[in-house]
């Protein structure tokens, strides 16, 4: 049956056995030939010293991280540069620079022939925004002209540039003369009405 252990002590029927002596130092011995203890030493100090790195390494990215941006005012220099000039076909050759000049004379006198009015707004202004897309184009042939030199590619474009220029005023003059002509037979028929 059950009996409380309290009473067994106080009866002395349990007899007070004690341990023998270096019984500590044997349990010790047999437990370690049960449970061999690796040699740690050597990589104690290498868990160590990768600690210490990975703390520093975190210490200085939290505080380059944390630091505020200092902005340094720094007096400004001013640099004054002349402007580059960019060679035109005139620059390469005398023959060069008469074609370049007729074809420059031929389309400022178109221009200037051009009659603008209300009606022919939408058709001027489609016009020149072509004009304006191939002088786009001739600065930078001329641009390319001054930077890698002359050669027969950039030069035939150029030429080509200011042929097309021409002939498109040539269509716009065209299409004004037929816009002007249809204009004026509506108002022969008109009158004659």
């Amino acid at each position: 049956m059950a009996r409380d252990i309290r009473e067994l002590f106080k009866d002395d029927k349990i007899a007070h056995e004690k341990m023998p002596e270096n019984h500590q130092k044997r349990f010790l011995e047999k437990l370690d030939e049960a449970m061999p203890i690796a040699n740690k030493s050597k990589f104690n100090g290498i868990r160590i010293a990768a600690s210490v790195v990975l703390l520093i390494g975190l210490g200085f990215g939290a505080f380059k991280f944390f630091q505020p941006e200092v902005k340094v005012n720094k007096p400004t220099e001013v640099v004054i540069t002349e402007p580059v000039e960019t060679k035109t076909l005139g620059d390469l050759s005398p023959g060069l620079k008469k074609v370049e000049d007729y074809y420059l004379a031929s389309i400022n006198l178109e221009l200037s022939k051009m009659k603008y009015t209300p009606e022919t707004k939408d058709l001027f202004d489609g016009y020149l925004l072509q004009l304006d897309e191939l002088d786009k184009e001739y600065k930078r042939l001329s641009a390319e002209l001054t930077e890698s030199g002359p050669s027969e590619l950039t030069v035939n474009a150029l030429i080509d540039n200011l042929k097309f220029r021409l002939n498109l005023l040539y269509r716009l003059r065209a299409q004004l003369k037929e816009l002007n002509t249809s204009d004026a037979i509506g108002e022969e028929v008109k009158s004659s009405i």
